[in-house]
């Protein structure tokens, strides 16, 4: 039975890829007060910033980065933004559903990609290693909570620097549903509960968990926000690099499987959808997998920044506005 445990634990880890974690608490006055609204555009309207607004003053297109779920392989995200962030690309807002979320709320909170990087290959094992067993699932997921929120310096979601909008599931009735307000923590944690694994996060008397069951790439969020232009990074596992000869890799394809046929829905409504070539599944703990990971982020969305500089030129800024050059990897 011990050994069964152990498996299971080691197997649960592996599926929570980059949710790192930390020690750091919050009052539960500042938890409590998390708002939520589904991802429809009537609701929209409650939004902190109106972004059609800021378009139509500014006479600019507004810019969204989207940030998926995909366990470890969202190291893949910083090399993403690493990139972007080379070139003048700064999104206006942010959306991330579980690994995405991390990264998105670390990078909204003001951290440039290169403490983006610092703070990925500096990770202990010791930060995740929180293990209770429970009927719903392994892990609490507090010191997810706890370490996004040391990251952020405890600030909420609303007052981030760059407005950030993170995705989770609603466990009840398996609703999608954006948090974007309050305790930023809390939010992350809920995006990132991977259900069975993680004891679902309870928000005011609500069950949450991974927002990667219903929008593993929420694109429509952010088009339902006011996007013009969507850079969507998608870091899921390809089904047809799955291994599948053991139980738990049949597990991981059923999971493969359905997230890649909701993500395609998705992903064509992006203006460039950037893929990272992420074969094999890296160790959380193993920094040279991190470091490639990273790298394989890099590469794709070099190969993209032609495609991303049509995409500018077509929405026509106006005079004096910066159209980014980007030249395409050779």
């Amino acid at each position: 039975m011990k050994s069964i445990t152990v498996l299971m634990t080691a197997f649960a880890i592996s599926l929570v890829g980059c949710q790192s974690v930390g020690s750091k608490t919050i009052s539960a006055e500042t938890t409590s007060q998390i708002r939520t609204y589904t991802a429809a555009p009537a609701q929209v309207a409650n939004n902190r910033i109106d972004f059609k607004k800021v378009k139509k003053q500014e006479k600019r297109p507004i810019v969204a980065l989207v940030l998926g779920s995909g366990g470890a392989r969202g190291y893949a995200h910083i090399g993403a933004i690493q990139i972007l962030e080379q070139q003048g690309i700064h999104p206006d807002f942010i959306v991330g559903t579980s690994a995405g979320s991390i990264v998105g709320s670390i990078y909204a909170s003001g951290k440039t990609a290169n403490e983006l990087r610092d703070i990925a290959l500096n990770m202990k094992a010791n930060d995740v290693r929180e293990i209770r067993l429970d009927k719903k699932g392994f892990f609490d997921g507090k010191k997810v909570e706890d370490y996004i929120n040391e990251q952020v310096d405890d600030v909420p979601l609303e007052l981030l620097k760059t407005p950030m909008y993170v995705v989770a599931t609603e466990l009840k009735d398996g609703k999608k549903v954006v948090f974007n307000y309050g305790n930023t923590g809390q939010a992350v944690r809920a995006s990132v509960s991977i259900p069975s694994m993680f004891i679902p996060t309870i928000i005011e008397d609500t069950e949450y968990v991974d927002g990667g069951l219903v929008s593993p790439v929420p694109v429509d969020v952010a088009r339902d926000l006011g996007a013009d232009i969507i850079i969507a990074v998608d870091i899921l596992a390809r089904p047809i690099h799955t291994e599948t000869s053991n139980v738990w890799g049949l597990f991981n394809q059923n999971i493969n499987i359905m997230q890649n046929r909701l993500a395609q829905e998705e992903l064509k409504r992006a203006d460039i959808v950037i893929q990272p070539d992420l074969r094999e599944k890296a160790h959380i703990f193993d920094v040279k997998g991190r470091e490639a990971t990273m790298l394989a982020g890099e590469e794709a969305t070099l190969e993209k920044l032609g495609e991303i500089s049509r995409v500018y030129a077509e929405h026509q800024y106006s005079k004096g506005h910066h159209i980014p050059y980007l030249a395409a990897k050779d």
